[in-house]
C-alpha cells in the first residue's frame, strides 16, 4: 500500500458522487486490526472543514472574473464579493475556517488543506514534503484527531465532547462573582 488515494489532477475538486474522496477512502480502510484508519469523527471534522473552505469561496479561481470590469453608477472598486456585497454566511464560513486551521496549528494546517479541500493524495504530498512513505497517513491522523476535538466531535482531555466536565472557573461549587 503506498500512501493510499491517488486523484488525477482534472478531477479534483469536481468529484462525482459516485466517487470516493481521500478522506472517504482512509475511513473505509481498515489497518490490521480491522479498525478505520480514519473514525467516524475525523471524517466528519475533514468533511466540515472541507465544507466551510468551499462555502468561504477560498478555492482559486481559474479565470479572471469580469464582472465588476464596467459599470455606470458611481460605486467603491474592489474584487466582485468585497465587503458589503460579501453574505453574513460567507463571512461566517471562512472565520470557522480560519479558526479551525489556528486550533490544529500551523504544523498540521497546510496538509488537512491539501487533503480535506484540495483533495490531494497522501502519495502526492509524501512526495511534495519529502516525508518517507506512509507517514503522511500518520499525520493526517494526528492532524483530523485535533480538527475533531476543535470542533467537539471527540472527548478532550479535560472530559466529554459536549463540554460537561470542563473547569468553567477555580472557585467553589457556590462561587459566583461579584460584578
Amino acid at each position: 500500500m503506498g500512501g493510499g488515494y491517488e486523484r488525477p489532477v482534472h478531477l479534483r475538486g469536481l468529484r462525482p458522487r459516485e466517487e470516493k474522496g481521500p478522506l472517504t477512502w482512509l475511513h473505509q480502510r481498515r489497518d490490521k486490526n480491522g479498525k478505520p484508519l480514519i473514525s467516524a469523527e475525523e471524517l466528519a471534522a475533514g468533511e466540515k472543514l472541507a465544507a466551510d473552505f468551499h462555502a468561504a469561496m477560498l478555492n482559486p479561481k481559474v479565470t479572471a472574473s469580469w464582472s465588476g470590469a464596467a459599470s455606470s453608477r458611481r460605486e467603491r472598486r474592489g474584487p466582485p464579493g468585497f465587503g458589503s456585497e460579501m453574505p453574513d454566511r460567507v463571512i461566517g464560513a471562512k472565520q470557522r475556517f480560519e479558526a479551525a486551521l489556528r486550533a490544529v496549528g500551523k504544523d498540521h494546517a497546510n496538509l488537512l488543506i491539501d487533503v480535506c479541500c484540495f483533495e490531494k493524495g497522501l502519495t502526492e504530498i509524501e512526495k511534495a514534503a519529502g516525508w518517507p512513505q506512509r507517514s503522511g497517513k500518520l499525520v493526517l491522523q494526528f492532524a483530523l484527531r485535533q480538527l475533531a476535538r476543535h470542533y467537539g466531535l471527540i472527548s478532550t482531555e479535560n472530559g466529554p465532547a459536549d463540554g460537561a466536565g470542563r473547569v468553567r472557573h477555580w472557585g467553589t461549587d457556590n462561587y459566583r462573582p461579584e460584578v
